[in-house]
């Protein structure tokens, strides 16, 4: 074997440093971007798990002539409350789902807005507030704001 022959195995210590130089700057631009995603997500899985539970509200509405009362809850979609008739359910294949932040939805009928108030009090866990931290709303009267 001559000496001007080498078997490179491996990368040098600058190869991987660039490598990693590379990588840091790829995750310092498109990370802040995918963030932003999640809040706007969870905002949206809020907003579809309200519609669904509004439309479980609205089956057993058809079925017992009355929303479950505040007393009552969203549990009535999945169990049969006691003294009702008429109930047909469950009305939801699963169990009633927390919000996207991992808090349970607030109920209450007969609502201040409408038949029934149905919400989620957003990211930080109060009512109102502004971006991630509005409130998800269901008002039984038809109407969806955020």
């Amino acid at each position: 074997m001559s000496k001007h022959k080498r078997n490179r195995k491996g990368f040098t210590l600058i190869e991987l440093l660039v490598v990693m130089i590379i990588i840091g700057l790829l995750a310092a631009l498109v990370g802040p971007r995918l963030f932003g995603k999640v809040g706007t997500s969870k905002i949206k899985a809020a907003q579809a798990q309200i519609e669904m539970l509004g439309t479980a509200l609205d089956m057993f509405r058809l079925d017992v002539g009355r929303y479950p009362e505040s007393s009552e809850g969203l549990l009535a979609l999945r169990e049969e409350p006691s003294g009702v008739e008429k109930w047909a359910g469950p009305y939801l294949p699963k169990p009633v789902p927390l919000d996207p932040w991992s808090r349970e939805y607030e109920y209450s009928s007969p609502g201040e807005h409408g038949d029934y108030d149905l919400s989620s009090n957003g990211a930080d866990g109060t009512s109102g507030g502004e971006g991630e931290n509005a409130d998800v709303v269901n008002w039984g009267d038809g109407t969806d704001e955020r």
